[in-house]
């Protein structure tokens, strides 16, 4: 069985009217409404960062498309090519 720890938590008396309603309509209690919810952002947060650090190897490193290297811009804007 996981260990669970109390905390206090103050909010408006009218947030929580209508956290009980939804917590009665889910079939539990606001305290475990709240603990689910926490879970989920604690949840995303940790993947936000995982997604933060892959892009920020990826923009460090580069994108690798294995193309070939132009060695004039003025090769990248010429029209005769394309039509």
């Amino acid at each position: 069985m996981t260990i669970k720890h109390n905390i206090t938590v103050a909010i408006d008396p009218g947030l929580l009217k209508k956290a009980r309603a939804v917590a009665a309509r889910r079939g539990t209690s606001v305290s475990a409404l709240v603990a689910s919810e926490l879970g989920e952002l604690v949840k995303s947060d940790r993947e936000y960062e995982a997604a933060r650090k892959r892009a920020k190897a990826t923009l460090q490193f580069g994108f690798s498309f294995q193309g070939a290297r132009m060695n004039d811009r003025t090769v990248a804007h010429e029209r005769s090519r394309i039509r």
